[in-house]
């Protein structure tokens, strides 16, 4: 063990291994994902929040995803960016900021699943219980949602870097583009029992909560379209819960990518790769899906556009 390296303040980020020729080709993509997602998911919070139409329990319970993409990337995409162009011996993080990136990391990931589990409970509610809508989805009960999903995902975040904070470090390698947990605790020569403990329970807990509610909910919904002889509502039903699938599908899918080759240390530089594409992906398709599939965001942008169209000409 070198003494220098003993809970040193200063860490070495190992970022990703790319060809001088391959730099700057990766560095403009990232950079125009990044770009495209804040712009974007930006417009779409604005939009919901100016347009009194869209004052509706569904599109405010969505606009928590749109403000964790962007909140997830800006913590994690610039000092990405940056460290790209710099030499390896000069992507220094000072542990303080590398627990900061770390717990956002690991926030954007929980908070996506505790958002989308709470959008679902309202398709459930509108499509299993239309009549008690109204009276169940108002504006207290959308502020309770919120505040769980980010409230839930805190604690459980917390917990999981509070246990690795309190390891002593013997080592200064981050192995990884960015920081999270594992290259936290990795640093340390003590025991990481518990926290691996402690990571497996977080893991499972989010998981099976995450995927038990998407079950349950679409299972009750599914019975009640079946049963149901309304056209109107088994349209209206497969529209808004077809952009909630492919939104939970997507995000469910580029974690898995990222856990699987966890297993694989072989294909380190692929697990890189898909662990910044998880934020990247998710937060440039998630508001698409809902812009196109979403008849009343659509109508929004239609009337903001016609008005903009209009204006000079007055």
């Amino acid at each position: 063990m070198e003494n220098s390296s003993l809970n040193s303040i200063m860490l070495q980020l190992e970022g990703l291994k790319l060809s001088e020729a391959s730099v700057y080709p990766v560095f403009l993509c990232f950079f125009l994902s990044y770009v495209f997602i804040v712009i974007v998911n930006a417009g779409v919070v604005l939009l919901v929040v100016t347009d009194k139409n869209l004052h509706q329990p569904m599109y405010l319970l969505f606009c928590n995803l749109p403000v964790n993409d962007i909140v997830g990337n800006s913590i994690m995409l610039p000092r990405l960016l940056i460290d790209m162009l710099r030499p390896h011996s000069e992507r220094v993080i000072s542990y303080y900021e590398c627990v900061v990136q770390a717990f956002t990391t690991h926030m954007f990931g929980a908070t996506a699943h505790t958002a989308l589990m709470i959008m679902a409970f309202d398709r459930y509610v509108a499509i299993c219980n239309p009549l008690r809508y109204a009276s169940i989805m108002n504006n207290k009960m959308v502020v309770k949602l919120t505040a769980s999903a980010w409230g839930a995902a805190f604690v459980l975040v917390g917990i999981l870097l509070g246990l690795t904070i309190r390891l002593n470090r013997c080592r200064s390698w981050i192995m990884n583009p960015y920081c999270d947990n594992a290259s936290l605790f990795k640093l340390s020569c003590e025991s990481v029992f518990v926290n691996n403990v402690y990571g497996l329970t977080f893991s499972v807990v989010l998981l099976s909560s995450s995927i038990g509610s998407i079950v349950l909910t679409y299972t009750q919904i599914t019975v009640v379209c079946l049963t149901s002889k309304n056209k109107s509502l088994n349209g209206k039903a497969l529209k808004t819960c077809s952009t909630h699938l492919v939104a939970y599908l997507i995000m469910l899918i580029s974690g898995f990518i990222v856990i699987i080759l966890h297993r694989f240390p072989q294909y380190s530089d692929y697990r890189k790769l898909s662990a910044i594409l998880f934020h990247i992906i998710p937060g440039s398709l998630n508001p698409v899906i809902y812009g196109v599939q979403s008849a009343e965001i659509c109508k929004s942008m239609s009337r903001l556009f016609r008005t903009k169209a209009v204006a000079p000409c007055k």
